[in-house]
């Protein structure tokens, strides 16, 4: 297990996180004649990065081996984004139950083998929605494949309001690193996720659920940053500041490593 080094920055030097983009194909007409393949993402994430004192970094989805070992090497911090994607069942060990929706197979290879990089050197790593499911699908764990029909009793977990606006409570657990980072027993956040973490990977507790119980945070005990959210932060810090905080959180995480 190759641990993480401690770089030494100067005091006014900001740590670089590496984020995990999407994949998306261009129209046709926009780079040529046919569709391009494209890496996106939201630009909150690289704002919100910048603003906690970062410097944002998109990485490469094609990237493998020797080459994401030498990114994971180069980076302070891994922030693993979310998207309009599951990840397959087969990852964690069950056939998919019929309310499978899209996967894609080269971002899924591509965050779950940094995730594992992450971990072994215990590179300072926040997953955002389906970014918090594969940390823990990475670590062992499985997922709800569709929340409405494995849990019938849970409440909406799709908003249709727009993401910058809350769609239902949650509560925070006391003891956990969360409820030291935003300082508060509950939050309203968004909710635009039909899956959801069902078995926990190993190390890993949960920091905050959903009124029907669903989990709606994790974190790792053994690890000396790892936080998932189910939520997208970066769209409710101009609204709610105290999200900032997870994203300041990560950046404090960079400069030394702490449990």
């Amino acid at each position: 297990m190759k641990k993480r080094k401690i770089k030494k920055q100067s005091r006014n030097e900001a740590p670089l996180i590496g984020i995990t983009p999407d994949t998306a194909a261009s129209r046709p007409g926009v780079s040529g004649n046919r569709a391009e393949p494209l890496l996106v993402l939201q630009e909150r994430y690289t704002r919100a990065v910048q603003e906690a004192g970062g410097v944002p970094l998109i990485l490469p989805i094609g990237a493998s081996g020797a080459a994401l070992r030498r990114i994971a090497d180069s980076v302070d911090g891994i922030l693993v984004s979310g998207g309009n994607f599951d990840i397959h069942p087969r990852l964690y060990g069950e056939e998919p139950t019929g309310a499978l929706g899209q996967v894609k197979e080269e971002r899924t290879r591509f965050e779950l083998e940094l995730i594992s990089l992450a971990l072994e050197r215990d590179l300072p790593l926040l997953g955002v929605c389906g970014g918090a499911q594969a940390i823990n699908v990475v670590l062992g764990g499985s997922l709800y494949q569709d929340i409405a029909r494995q849990i019938p009793a849970a409440a909406e977990h799709q908003q249709g309001a727009l993401k910058d606006r809350g769609g239902h409570k949650i509560t925070i657990h006391a003891g956990t690193r969360l409820k030291r980072i935003v300082g508060r027993e509950e939050l309203e956040v968004n909710t635009t996720h039909h899956q959801a973490v069902k078995r926990l990977g190993r190390g890993l507790i949960v920091n905050a659920t959903a009124g029907d119980g669903v989990i709606e945070g994790i974190e790792s005990k053994v690890h000396p940053f790892v936080l998932g959210v189910q939520w997208h932060p970066e769209f409710l810090i101009e609204r709610e500041l105290v999200q900032k905080k997870i994203f300041a959180a990560l950046i404090s995480a960079c400069a030394r490593p702490t449990l």
